[in-house]
C-alpha cells in the first residue's frame, strides 16, 4: 500500500472518497486538532464546505500516556475505556486527575483556535469528523458521542488511515465511516506518513482563520 506524502496529500485522498458531499449546503467538515486539522481543510476545500475544529482531548494512563484510557471532548462529554481502567486498576482519584488537567488544555485549544469564533452551527447538518488516522479510536469515539449532543442530521467519520478493527468499532457509533486505507498490518498511523511532523498551535489557527475567510 502506498504511503501519503505528508497531511495535505492525505486530505486530499480522502476527499476523493466524500465526492457524495461535495456542493451540498449542509455539509460542515470538522478536524479533530491537531493532525486532522490540515487534513480536514483539504476535505472541505475539495467538498466547497466550512471547516471548523472540534477539540477532543486523550486521556493517558498516568505513567503511561500514550495509552488511552478514555477521552473527553467539546460540550462535556467523557468517554472511558473501562476495560482498560479495570484491567490496570487505575484508581479513581488518578482518573479525575488527568481529566481536570486535559480539561484545561480543551479549553485552552479551544479558545485558541476558535479566536472569538462562535462554534458551528450543527444542528440538522452532515458533520464529517476528520482526522489523519484511527489507531485505538478512542478520540474519535469522544468526538462522535459529543457530536450527538448537537443533534447533527448525519455523523460521517472520515480519515485517510485506520486500523481495521477501529474501522468497524466506529461503525457502530457513526453513521457511516470511510477509512481510505485500512492496511492488514497497520501497527501505527505515522507509519503510513512520509512526513508525520506534529502539527501546532499556530498552524491550526492558520487554517481555521484561512479557512473562516
Amino acid at each position: 500500500m502506498k504511503r501519503f506524502r505528508d497531511r495535505i496529500d492525505a486530505g486530499r485522498a480522502l476527499a476523493l472518497a466524500l465526492e457524495e458531499y461535495r456542493g451540498r449546503p449542509d455539509v460542515v467538515v470538522l478536524g479533530l486538532p491537531r493532525g486532522g486539522v490540515p487534513v480536514a481543510a483539504e476535505v472541505a476545500d475539495a467538498l466547497g464546505a466550512p471547516l471548523d475544529v472540534f477539540v477532543v482531548r486523550k486521556l493517558g494512563v498516568p505513567g503511561h500516556e500514550e495509552f488511552a484510557m478514555g477521552a473527553i471532548a467539546s460540550g462535556g462529554v467523557r468517554v472511558m475505556n473501562r476495560a482498560a481502567i479495570d484491567m490496570l486498576a487505575i484508581p479513581q482519584a488518578a482518573i479525575e486527575q488527568v481529566v481536570e488537567r486535559e480539561q484545561r488544555e480543551l479549553e485552552r485549544r479551544e479558545r485558541e483556535y476558535r479566536d472569538d469564533r462562535p462554534p458551528p452551527q450543527i444542528a440538522g447538518r452532515i458533520a464529517i469528523l476528520v482526522d489523519d488516522g484511527l489507531a485505538t479510536g478512542s478520540s474519535m469515539l469522544a468526538a462522535v458521542a459529543a457530536l450527538r449532543n448537537l443533534r447533527p442530521a448525519r455523523i460521517v467519520v472520515a480519515v485517510p488511515v485506520g486500523a481495521a478493527q477501529t474501522c468497524r468499532k466506529l461503525q457502530a457509533e457513526a453513521d457511516e465511516v470511510i477509512c481510505a486505507m485500512v492496511p492488514e498490518d497497520f501497527q501505527a498511523v505515522g507509519l503510513w506518513y512520509d512526513d508525520f511532523g506534529q502539527t501546532s498551535d499556530a498552524e491550526v489557527q492558520a487554517t481555521l482563520r484561512e479557512a473562516a475567510q
